[in-house]
């Protein structure tokens, strides 16, 4: 398996990707919800506010995770992670948490300081991911299960409060995700 970063000539294969999976696992209205979300985070989405990564097995694209600019008042230098994929034949192989890893380490390269993600705390916490309160870190809408709110700090310094509340990238900013 090969990750690299996502290119523009892999936008109908990524959005098949997250159709197919979310389709698989939660229903065609999820996957189509999930598909669409991956077309428009690419589409619409400027390129400083977005990494994207993709697994590779030969020439199939086995796995896809964005990750967004999470803008606060007095803070943008936070990504959030969302969507993540891995094609439901290769689940259960570790594509999953070595594209979060690796996405984890190029945002780090870049000087990003800190990655929120909305999920499985059972899942995200095997790559670092930790529970952080909605009093101390805004999401941008509220949470149907607050508990999924995580964070990790890709610095020395702890994540902490940071005030006011989040703006997401235009893809995200839906209420249906949150």
């Amino acid at each position: 398996m090969k990750i690299r970063s996502q290119q523009p000539n892999d936008e109908n294969a990524i959005a098949k990707l997250f159709h197919k999976v979310f389709s698989d696992s939660e229903g065609e209205q999820e996957g189509k919800l999930i598909g669409q979300l991956a077309t428009e985070m690419i589409a619409t989405t400027e390129a400083q506010d977005l990494y994207g990564f993709v697994a590779i097995e030969e020439v199939q694209i086995v796995g896809a995770i964005f990750f967004s600019r999470l803008t606060f008042e007095t803070e943008n230098n936070v990504f959030i992670l969302s969507p993540v994929a891995v094609d439901t034949e290769h689940q259960s192989q570790g594509i999953g948490q070595s594209l979060i890893r690796h996405g984890l380490a190029e945002l780090k390269n870049q000087g990003v300081r800190f990655a929120i993600t909305y999920g499985d705390p059972a899942f995200y916490s095997k790559v670092g991911f930790h529970s952080i309160a909605t009093t101390e870190l805004a999401p941008p809408y509220s949470l149907s299960q607050p508990e999924g709110w995580l964070g990790q700090s890709l610095t020395d310094d702890p994540i902490g409060m940071i005030p006011g509340h989040s703006v997401c990238v235009k893809a995200l900013d839906n209420p249906v995700y949150w």
